[in-house]
């Protein structure tokens, strides 16, 4: 049976600001249905402490470093969905606060020693429940010293002689750059800031450290794992990527069909499914009367957009023909939150076309489920996307995506040719948003022809993204890293 220890800054339910968290709440449950014996790790947010988790204080007063000073910890622990056990770091200081890394004006002053922490109590809590990890998974920057730790500092330990490393990369364009004289904070040895560690032009990357020293490194999509390797998508670690690319593979991420299932989900007003589509149009209704939108609109397309609200997304793109948008009289619901100029835009937009567009700042899962229910058509014109979940999930609800054939977004969906009735939806190639604008009017073109959109939706409805397939390849990679580790480490 392999041990796994999953370690993630931020696990659905518990604490989520976006895909990262639904994978890290997800894998888990299916990686123990396959066998494994799975523990997950995250810090202890204000976010996460509530009364329904049931927390237990497991223990107390863990002594790790930070350069000079001696910091102590304390665990709280309780169990996810499948009782798979699941430890929070607690140091109020670092975690108790109303975000998790930051503020719409920036990240956190001191988030370098918040996750060297959290890195570095790992290794002490394993020992002090006595879990001797086969693999320890780790989750994008705020995790990626642990394999650094693994490799320069616990190689020779006994407990941990065996442990191999797989490093996720989520997000590349976050990296957890820092100031390099916060290098001595980690305690790592000295030949790690360095060209061939973690040095990155006179800063230190948390990113590179787990690139470089990680056993295997995985991204969240084939195309993704490729572009990442180019200039283009690199963020100036496409040098280093390329140097691995042996240990490097995509694997896409899985929806969780518990949650995201029009035949089964508790926040929609109606079930519907491939053979009975009827209760999408009462969802349609109450997603319009969730925004306060005139009902008129339920005989129109209706476009939602669920999203951060950031230029990475290509808010932008959808900023620029808005106006183009309205003049073709279909209906606009967004929801999101994220740069401060966003929200000022799409509230004006909001009060501009009161009869067309409803805008929800902020992050509301019912209404999420509303929108993935009630809309026709979804999208996602992101400039890159790792791997995107949101179009996975519209595919379920027969909400046909239009997106930019970038990562994930590329990988999953299939652009829908009307003669021969494949495909499941509709894609643009570059970040314009002419052609943005273009890909929608194609969707709107096979809305008109009622028989094409039914087979279109019916389609999409037939794809299928489950864990228990992308969870079967972790464990493959897993044992690689096994192998590797063994081989340096005999």
């Amino acid at each position: 049976m392999l041990k796994v220890l999953l370690v993630s800054p931020e696990v659905a339910p518990f604490a989520k600001t976006g895909g990262l968290a639904d994978v890290a709440g997800s894998l888990p449950r299916s990686l123990k249905k396959l066998g494994c014996d799975i523990h997950v790790v995250m810090p202890f947010y204000s976010m996460a402490q509530r009364p329904e988790f049931h927390y237990k204080l497991l223990l107390e007063d863990i002594e790790v470093s930070l350069g000079n000073l001696s910091l102590k910890g304390d665990i709280q622990s309780s169990h996810m969905e499948g009782k798979t056990p699941i430890y929070l770091v607690q140091r109020d200081e670092f975690y108790d606060r109303s975000n998790l890394y930051g503020t719409p004006k920036g990240d956190y002053f001191d988030n370098a020693e918040r996750f060297i922490f959290l890195s570095k109590m790992v290794f002490p809590l394993c020992k002090g429940i006595n879990f001797q990890p086969d693999i320890i998974h780790c989750h994008d920057w705020q995790t990626a010293l642990i394999p650094a730790y693994l490799k320069m500092v616990y190689s020779a330990d006994p407990f941990f002689k065996k442990t191999a490393s797989l490093l996720t990369i989520h997000n590349l364009a976050y990296q957890g750059l820092f100031e390099r004289e916060k290098f001595a904070l980690t305690g790592l040895p000295p030949e790690v800031d360095s060209i061939t560690g973690m040095e990155y032009w006179g800063k230190i990357s948390f990113m590179k450290a787990g690139i470089v020293y990680a056993d295997i490194i995985t991204t969240v999509s084939e195309k993704y794992s490729q572009e990442i390797q180019t200039e283009e998508y690199g963020y100036g670690l496409e040098c280093v990527l390329r140097d691995r690319a042996k240990d490097l593979y995509g694997v896409i991420n899985g929806a969780d069909y518990d949650e995201w299932n029009p035949e089964t989900d508790e926040f929609i007003t109606a079930h519907y499914n491939i053979h009975d589509l009827s209760g999408k149009k009462q969802c349609k209704i109450d997603l319009l009367k969730s925004y306060k939108l005139p009902m008129e609109l339920k005989n129109k397309p209706l476009l939602g957009v669920i999203s951060r609200l950031a230029d990475q997304k290509g808010l932008d793109l959808l900023a620029n023909i808005v106006d183009d948008l309205m003049a073709l009289d279909v209906g606009l619901v967004l929801l999101g939150k994220g740069e401060r100029r966003y929200h000022q835009f799409f509230e004006r937009l909001a009060r501009q076309y009161p009869k067309k567009i409803g805008i929800h700042i902020g992050y509301d899962n019912l209404l999420a489920h509303k929108i993935e229910a009630g809309s026709d058509i979804f999208l996602m014109p992101s400039r890159y996307e790792p791997c995107g979940l949101n179009q996975i999930y519209s595919l379920k609800y027969g909400t046909i995506p239009v997106v930019r054939a970038t990562g994930g977004l590329d990988d999953t969906i299939v652009q829908f040719d009307p003669q021969a009735g494949s495909g499941t939806g509709f894609k643009f190639e570059k970040e314009d948003a002419l052609e943005f604008l273009n890909a929608i009017k194609k969707a709107l073109e096979v809305y008109k022809n009622k028989k094409a959109w039914m087979r279109l939706m019916k389609n999409a409805m037939k794809e299928s993204f489950t864990w228990e397939k992308s969870a079967q390849k972790y464990i493959e990679l897993y044992k690689k890293a096994l192998a590797k580790r063994r081989n340096s480490n005999p």
